[in-house]
This record gives structure tokens, C-alpha cells and sequence, in this order.
């Protein structure tokens, strides 16, 4: 199942973004953020798609030292899930947050626990399903390499391909049990968010574990014709994904 995410065209309204990829898939991940932020569900319900959220995360950080950061966070994110359930998108991702410097990685694993505590009954709350992402390569930043996975608990794992790429760790990655997938190139050092097969990644074993964990694969790239390409190559390289 491969689907493309909103980032291809951030620079333009949802609304404009989703009647543009109407041509292109059946399958959507709406980038909650920027000019796609969502403040309901009107634009996206205009639609016939299947839906997944990836949560507000520019201006969030669950795993914040700050406890009224860290608690607007999670309200941003309740909002996110409400909406997510009324377009019946089953799953939203989120980011497992930071921490504000290197000596207080302890202080943002003990918030982070916190927030996916609440997260929990969130997800009851409005029956959807929270997955974690992992990061790219950033001192700050939780969950980059695959040892740090006991840190998100029970929740789903989302593997963003790029990212493990980075972080030189993509292969170990790829052994875990995997929930969702986000598909983007790059060279290993920067997060680069080309279409695959545009950067060093090799995804024949991407693909493997895609039809391994038979979960969704959504195309996280930065422009139109980057997701076209990449849709292009995956019809080409694996077929039976579609």
C-alpha cells in the first residue's frame, strides 16, 4: 500500500494540495502543519481518500523540560486525533520531541514518558492509533537509532527511511516489527527528502519490509515531481505494492 504525503506541496493550500493529488493517489497523509494545518475537518471530508495524519510537530515537543510546553503539546495533538477520527484516519504519527541540551537527555525520556502515558488514553479516547517516528540525525533529538525504541513503550513504530539513513542505522532498522513507513532519498548526511532512487539508499530491502509488515509506505518527499518520480520508481522496482 503506498500512498504520498501533503509535503510535496507544502507551498500551497490543503485544499489545493489534495485536489492535485487526487490525479496521482488514492491514499493521503495530510501533513498537519503550515499552510495544511487544520483547524477541522472540512477541506479534507471534500474528499475521497484514504486518510493518515502526521501531527502538528514544528511548534511541539512532547518530551519539552518545559511542562507548559510539553502540556500544549499534547493539546495540539488532541486536536490533531479528534480530526483525524472524524476523516476516519485511523493513524497519526508524531515525533518523539527533544531535549534542550545534551546533559538533560534523562529530563526529556522521563517527559516523553509522561506524554505517552496521556497519549495512551487519548488514543482511547478517540479510537486512533498514535505511531512513533524515529529522528534524523540531530544531537537533540529522541528515538534515532534503533537501541532507543524501548523508549516509546507499546506504541507503533513509523521507520522514516531518510532519517535511518543519516543516522547510519537503516539496516537495523529494518529487523524491527514496523507499523507504517515513510519513503524519501537522500546522500546520508543531510535529510534531504529526494525521491527514491535519487540518493545512496537501497530499497530492495525497504520494499521487502514493507510486504514483510504489510503496512502503508507514504512517499515523504519535498516537491510535485519528486513524488511523481518516486511513485514512478516504485511501480517500476515493486509493483505488487500498489
Amino acid at each position: 500500500m503506498i500512498g504520498v504525503s501533503t509535503s510535496c506541496l507544502s507551498d500551497v493550500p490543503l485544499e489545493h494540495a489534495l485536489d492535485v493529488l487526487y490525479d496521482l493517489t488514492g491514499i493521503v497523509e495530510i501533513v498537519d502543519d503550515g499552510l495544511h494545518f487544520m483547524d477541522n475537518a472540512d477541506i479534507a471530508e471534500c474528499f475521497d481518500f484514504r486518510y493518515f495524519i502526521h501531527a502538528p510537530s514544528r511548534g511541539v515537543n512532547i518530551a519539552s523540560q518545559l511542562e507548559i510546553i510539553r502540556k500544549a503539546s499534547l493539546e495540539v495533538i488532541r486536536q490533531c486525533a479528534g480530526i483525524a477520527s472524524g476523516i476516519d484516519a485511523d493513524r497519526v504519527i508524531i515525533h518523539p520531541g527533544y531535549f534542550s541540551h545534551v546533559l538533560q537527555r534523562d529530563i526529556g525520556i522521563f517527559q516523553l514518558e509522561k506524554s505517552l502515558i496521556e497519549l495512551e488514553k487519548i488514543s482511547g479516547e478517540y479510537s486512533i492509533t498514535f505511531l512513533v517516528e524515529n529522528m534524523p540525525e540531530w544531537n537533540y533529538f529522541l528515538l534515532k537509532r534503533p537501541e532507543e525504541l524501548p523508549l516509546i513503550r507499546d506504541f507503533g513504530f513509523v521507520l522514516d527511511v531518510g532519517h535511518a539513513n543519516t543516522n547510519s542505522c537503516l539496516d537495523e532498522f529494518l529487523e524491527v516489527p514496523i507499523s507504517h513507513f515513510h519513503l524519501h532519498d537522500n546522500f546520508g548526511k543531510e535529510d534531504s527528502h529526494l525521491a527514491p532512487g535519487k540518493g545512496n539508499i537501497d530499497f530492495g530491502p525497504v520494499f521487502d519490509a514493507i510486504e514483510k509488515n504489510d503496512v502503508p509506505g507514504i512517499l515523504e518527499v519535498n516537491t510535485l515531481e519528486s513524488a511523481k518520480s518516486g511513485l514512478e520508481y516504485i511501480r517500476k522496482m515493486r509493483p505488487g505494492l500498489f
